[in-house]
């Protein structure tokens, strides 16, 4: 099994290359998109381990929530790919790499969303109780029961707000070696995509907000 992941959901990009459960990657911190890094990274990966394009099985991608200019560089990135290569596609959600990034056993996922708002979701073993969701620091929800982790960065940006967990670990964020893993276990058991079906998880509908709004969301004029 040879695929390829990408993952540009926050300001950490990351691309991973496995090779039948050998796993490479390379990452990235940008403030500025990360468009011209990417794919030299992608072929970097490819050329150190002396792979091709056209030997791959699969491509996979973080498909968000996350930063739309991000998610619509990975989405995008994959789609041409695809597209070119005729590969199927494997999109997985950021919070749940969240999550697999952790190790934890009940994961509640929380990425700063900007505008004054965070995207959550809870997985406990692997499995999603809270679907991903754009919400206030101080209306996040939370899932019933105990034992909860607080991952992903949102901890560190809304540290007062959010709810609180008995740890926390604010300095994960979604990775492409996650967003590979992932996505080994959904090519093993039959899921994959077209490549017109590699489209981003925005969650959220609006990218601005009126001054109004921000000031009501606690935000500045």
């Amino acid at each position: 099994m040879r695929l390829l992941a990408f993952e540009t959901a926050t300001r950490r990009l990351s691309v991973a290359l496995w090779i039948d459960g050998q796993v490479r990657e390379r990452d990235f911190d940008s403030t500025t998109g990360g468009s011209e890094w990417l794919l030299p990274a992608a072929r970097a990966l490819l050329a150190d381990a002396g792979v091709a394009l056209s030997d791959l099985d699969c491509l996979a991608f973080g498909r968000g929530p996350g930063a739309f200019t991000g998610l619509r560089l990975a989405a995008g990135c994959v789609q041409g790919l695809a597209f070119g290569l005729d590969l199927p596609v494997i999109g997985v959600s950021s919070l749940e790499a969240v999550a697999e990034c952790s190790g934890e056993s009940r994961v509640y996922a929380c990425l700063d969303a900007r505008m004054h708002e965070v995207y959550v979701a809870a997985y406990s073993d692997g499995v999603e109780v809270m679907a991903p969701t754009v919400v206030a620091p101080a209306m996040a929800p939370v899932p019933p029961g105990d034992g909860w982790v607080g991952c992903g960065d949102a901890f560190a940006v809304y540290p007062n707000d959010l709810p609180g967990f008995e740890r926390t670990r604010p300095d994960l964020l979604p990775t492409a070696v996650a967003v590979a893993r992932l996505a080994v276990a959904r090519w093993s058991n039959g899921s994959r995509s077209s490549a017109i079906e590699a489209v981003p998880l925005y969650v959220r509908n609006k990218v601005a907000l009126t001054t109004a709004e921000r000031i009501a969301r606690g935000g500045m004029r």
